[in-house]
């Protein structure tokens, strides 16, 4: 399916910095021109085309069909038309003079990314199963389009180290890349941080971030595979079941509290992390667990905590606790609120935009002004600190950052076929499954 980098780079922690900073030193200072037919022939219209049209695919396209007065929906893309019949219904009950997807714009197939990437569209909304994520982001990227891709990255390390070879050939093409890391763009939270890195709570000594929720998709009874469904569409069909699709609920899921705890770290990589974590709750044919909980360490001592929980019945929670040597900063708490406690005293009361719309308002004013945004650094740290979390979890291993970037374990298949035996990979076993 993917065609990944696979060779082991000779990138250690202190390299990933250097180059994260001079990325991003030279987004900052580079003077932005666009490609010559960035908005097409004699038109500022810009044309948007969708890939993966579950439920966030239709939501983020409508959030983009209405970040800018002249932007409209020309082309859809999905494995099943079933999926891009039901988005495109919608988008047009929403928003009918912004969509003109006609069916010679409607794709459907293994390969229908390429064909949006082809039709002649100016930014490609990504919102596939994150499995595929690579693979579509280099292709975008290839054909010099700008890009709005949902977390995560990818599901495994060869797949963030494609993504963070694309970032670069992005970065050097001047494109906008906008990272579905929905918080970075919450008016609360981007105040909450500024005030944190200005030392409101003093030095952060801990984080506790959590993600208690029930399950968001579980897998059926085999019983319920119609007759004739092949083994790929079954698991596309279920997705969030299988690890090479989904990088589990901490990589899928909780991956938005990880990128908290790195936000809260100013993006700085922690040195290692160990891990407990497992099923509980029967799954079926699922090969996901369904806790995790990741213990980070980082270079100054600091520790930083994140619990994750995805079943039914229990208690549910999605925190944020930042543990300073002056106060306490929470994220959660009482109506969601966003305060910090301790020698300084403060609570959030400005606007409240709803946040999915305003990435999409922030890249496209960004296009439109010649300074497109690249999220792209921050997006791919915080997307592999969760795939460490995770193969700490399963390997029962201490996993440093080192070994979770240069990491050879390939979840998704090099080639996809919708007749293929695709076999299900057993669930991992602490202490019996290999860090690869």
């Amino acid at each position: 399916m993917n065609d990944q980098t696979n060779s082991t780079p000779q990138t250690s922690r202190r390299q990933f910095l250097k180059t994260s900073s001079a990325a991003l030193g030279g987004i900052a200072a580079a003077n932005f021109s666009f490609p010559q037919k960035t908005f097409g022939q004699n038109s500022n219209t810009i044309r948007v085309g969708l890939v993966g049209c579950g439920g966030r695919g239709t939501g983020a396209a409508n959030q983009a069909i209405r970040a800018d007065n002249n932007v409209i929906l020309t082309a859809m893309g999905d494995v099943f038309a079933d999926n891009l019949q039901r988005s495109l219904a919608s988008l047009k009950k929403e928003a009918a003079d912004k969509v003109n997807v006609e069916p010679g714009s409607s794709f459907v197939g293994l390969d229908a990314y390429q064909k949006v990437i082809d039709s002649g569209v100016d930014v490609v909304v990504l919102a596939t199963p994150p499995g595929f994520r690579p693979q579509h982001f280099k292709a975008a990227v290839e054909a010099g389009k700008h890009v709005f891709c949902e977390k995560p990255m990818a599901t495994d390390a060869p797949g963030i180290r494609s993504v963070m070879a694309s970032v670069e050939e992005a970065r050097r093409r001047k494109l906008a890349v906008v990272a579905g890391f929905c918080w970075r763009y919450d008016y609360a939270r981007r105040e909450f941080f500024k005030r944190i890195h200005d030392g409101a709570v003093g030095d952060i000594r801990a984080i506790y971030a959590t993600y208690y929720t029930g399950p968001v998709k579980p897998m059926p009874p085999a019983e319920r595979r119609r007759p004739g469904t092949t083994d790929l569409e079954w698991q596309l069909r279920n997705w969030y079941n299988f690890v090479w699709l989904c990088g589990d609920g901490l990589v899928e899921q909780a991956v938005h509290s990880v990128d908290k705890i790195a936000w809260a770290m100013k993006d700085v990589p922690p040195l290692k992390a160990v891990a407990v974590g497992g099923r509980q709750i029967p799954n079926n044919e699922g090969n996901i667990y369904d806790h995790v909980e990741v213990n980070y360490e980082y270079a100054n001592g600091v520790r930083a905590f994140m619990g994750c929980r995805q079943q039914t019945g229990c208690y549910s929670e999605t925190r944020d606790y930042i543990m300073g040597a002056k106060g306490l900063g929470n994220i959660g708490g009482r109506a969601h609120a966003v305060e910090i406690t301790g020698a300084t005293t403060w609570a959030y009361e400005g606007p409240t935009p709803d946040m999915y719309q305003v990435e999409h308002n922030e890249l496209f004013a960004s296009i439109r002004a010649g300074k497109p945004i690249n999220d792209g650094v921050r997006m791919c740290s915080s997307t592999l600190m969760a795939i460490m979390g995770r193969m700490a979890a399963y390997t029962g291993q201490e996993v440093t950052w080192e070994q979770a970037l240069e990491s050879q374990e390939t979840l998704a298949p090099e080639k996809l076929d919708w007749n293929m035996n695709l076999p299900i990979a057993p669930m991992a076993m602490p202490g019996r499954t290999r860090l690869v």
